[in-house]
């Protein structure tokens, strides 16, 4: 049973073993996420004598800790991007000698670091525009201004600081009533004989009515860093890394709140420390803007129980001790995707219908390419049918179990088992009425055409039948009742194309006879192929209703075979 222990020490005492290397951070610790104004508020709050909040502290030794638990060193230097949040920096992993390291923060890195790099370490400003490349920029200082006739605070603004203190780039220019915060730590101010001194001398050209100001600013900030037991703690001991994982996602959610993905990958970390780096390897190229929310559900999908969204110790361990695998499945993904012509880009922010068919290339890593029909269809049927619109982590769940039931296959007959992705005259309806705008319509378009479209060009939905002719007089020869018909069917699938956006651009509002006569014989073939124009119908307006119902019998029939 673990005990607790409460206590206090100085900034200067926790400052001292962070340097030390007697306080370390767990390796699933969160990025240091602060910007440059919330580190001149701690301050600004300690000068103000306002409480900086507890910390708390795992205590580690031989008995608790394993060859598996991982631990980083705190920031030495930081670059901000212009002033705001500070760049995402891996910390250093470490090993430790509990002879020296007995301590790990579970709770308080940001307000360690902040106060570490604010006396100890390197802060710098990148400047707008500048490229990311590593630590560096314009070299900052934490300045407090001593003269009070020179404040650039607003007192009466709510949460504002109160003490003009501030980073600031201009360190060859500056004031000489500025006084640099880690000045504070030089021996002159720690020797009491010399402390008295040390202030006259740095407030010297304080104008003499702000130098009583300053000179209790520089007492205070003495007495707050050297004196006063600021660091309130409660230290954890007996503790294991599971445990302290649990604490962490618990109780690490002050300052900038933990989003679920953070809690996710701090646990997969801990147990994984270069996983952020080696998920940034394959988040690239075809993979880039899938995130690693993407990997995470994936790994659940593929080790774990997908319903329950949460990383244990054994599904981490699983996922790097079968990284290689698991790789060799994202790009046999692609492969058989590029097989469709489909590139694995257009599923970068809906990538759930593809953990089924991740799920099972990875367990067929030799064979699947025998069984592309059926793995198209399920894409076209989870896709078209809108399978995932709700209740995700259950049908994948679902998925996966159908899998296994099949002997690790996806077949026809596995889809047709499962209600929600079996082939039914309705759902076709369904997907034949969607209109212009609408994600199914979309998606039909999409991949009805996959035989003749570029990836290299932008395509758009365009009627054929123009969508203002029908707000026009109708026809002589259609009934009032008809036109009305059909102004209600003039945005839907039977009546749309996938129309590359320059020519569309051209087409506007353009009647398709006469688009189509403004063509040769080769284009008006093309034309009639890729757009699926059935043969022997007038393009005129007043036969609409037989070319749509024509068109949309070709749109049935082609779907049907896409679904398998």
């Amino acid at each position: 049973m673990s005990t607790l222990k409460d206590d206090g020490i100085t900034i200067y005492e926790a400052m001292m073993n962070i340097r030390d290397g007697k306080y370390v951070m767990p390796a699933f610790q969160r990025q240091f996420v602060w910007s440059m104004e919330q580190i001149e508020k701690l301050w600004d709050s300690i000068l103000l004598d306002y409480p900086i909040a507890t910390f708390l502290f795992w205590h580690v030794d031989d008995n608790n800790i394993t060859w598996d638990t991982y631990f980083c060193n705190f920031l030495t230097e930081i670059t901000f991007d212009n002033r705001k949040q500070a760049d995402s920096v891996n910390y250093e992993l470490t090993d430790i000698d509990v002879s020296v390291t007995d301590t790990a923060i579970l709770d308080g890195q940001q307000r360690l670091t902040s106060l570490f790099l604010s006396l100890f370490g390197d802060s710098y400003i990148r400047q707008k525009y500048a490229r990311k490349v590593g630590v560096g920029g314009t070299v900052t200082k934490l300045l407090i201004e001593l003269n009070k006739n020179k404040l650039d605070v607003d007192e009466e603004e709510y949460n504002s600081k109160k003490f003009d203190i501030k980073f600031s780039e201009r360190i060859g220019r500056l004031s000489p009533t500025q006084f640099e915060l880690r000045n504070i730590l030089q021996e002159k101010f720690q020797n009491e004989e010399t402390r008295g001194k040390a202030i006259e001398d740095a407030i010297a050209n304080v104008p003499t009515d702000s130098k009583e100001y300053a000179r209790n600013i520089l007492g205070k900030l003495y007495q707050k860093i050297f004196e006063e037991k600021l660091i309130r703690y409660t230290e954890i001991y007996d503790m294991n890394q599971d445990d302290a994982l649990e604490m962490f996602v618990r109780f690490n959610s002050g300052g900038k709140p933990l989003k679920k993905a953070e809690i996710t990958m701090s646990i997969l970390e801990a147990y994984w420390p270069s996983a952020k780096t080696e998920f940034g390897k394959i988040l690239v190229d075809s993979y880039s803007g899938f995130g690693t929310d993407f990997i995470i559900r994936s790994a659940l999908m593929l080790y774990g129980d997908v319903v329950k969204s949460t990383i244990s110790r054994t599904i981490a361990e699983e996922l790097k001790n079968n990284w290689s695998a698991f790789k060799k499945a994202l790009k046999n993904l692609e492969k058989v995707l590029k097989g469709f012509r489909i590139e694995v880009s257009r599923f970068s922010s809906s990538w759930n219908v593809l953990l089924p068919v991740m799920y099972y290339i990875y367990y067929n890593p030799d064979n699947f390419e025998n069984n592309t029909e059926a793995i198209r269809a399920y894409l076209m049927r989870a896709i078209l049918f809108t399978y995932f619109q709700s209740g995700t982590t259950s049908k994948l769940q679902q998925m996966k179990s159908n899998i296994n039931s099949y002997d690790y296959e996806i077949t026809i007959d596995m889809l047709d088992q499962i209600t929600d992705l079996r082939v039914t005259d309705g759902k076709i309806e369904d997907i034949l009425n969607a209109e212009k705008g609408n994600r199914v319509a979309g998606d039909a378009l999409y991949y009805l055409c996959l035989d003749w479209t570029n990836k290299n060009f932008k395509y758009e939905q365009d009627h054929l039948h123009p969508y203002d002719r029908f707000d026009g007089n109708k026809p002589v020869s259609v009934s009032m009742e008809d036109w009305r018909r059909w102004r209600g069917n003039r945005n839907r699938l039977p009546n749309l194309q996938l129309l590359e956006g320059r020519s569309n651009g051209s087409k506007n509002s353009m009647r398709l006879t006469d688009y189509y006569n403004d063509m040769n014989e080769e284009q008006r073939a093309e034309f009639c192929k890729q757009a699926m124009i059935p043969d022997g119908v007038s393009l005129e307006i007043e036969h609409f209703e037989e070319f749509y119902n024509k068109r949309k019998d070709i749109l049935a029939k082609k779907i049907k075979t896409l679904l398998g």
